[in-house]
């Protein structure tokens, strides 16, 4: 079955969940990484690492959460999905309150 391709307001969408599903902590950025991967990109694992330049397996491995990548590596990954690593206050209250301000200054 093909998939079906998401339009730009979708694909949007898709990641602005995602991206508060990763801020509250509810999914890991390996699951970010493969479900964009898969919904976004429609790639497999083989084409995205070759994509990004790394091997099918440390691409599982990130997607499984089994890595410990460095910030250099999650760029570079991230990049083609529109994506970087970025800093958040590791307090949970502190961190909803910023980005419920933030979302009422848009």
């Amino acid at each position: 079955m093909k998939r079906k391709e998401l339009t730009s307001i979708e694909r949007e969408a898709l990641l602005t969940t995602l991206a508060a599903q990763l801020v509250r902590e509810e999914i890991s950025s390996g699951q970010v990484l493969r479900q964009l991967r898969r919904e976004v990109l429609g790639m497999s694992q083989t084409q995205y690492a070759d994509l990004v330049g790394i091997s099918r397996r440390s691409l599982s491995d990130l997607e499984a959460d089994k890595a410990s990548p460095t910030v250099a590596l999650l760029n570079q990954v991230f990049r083609p999905l529109g994506l970087q690593v970025g800093l958040l206050p590791r307090n949970r209250e502190l961190r909803e309150r910023l980005l419920s301000a933030n979302a009422t200054r848009e």
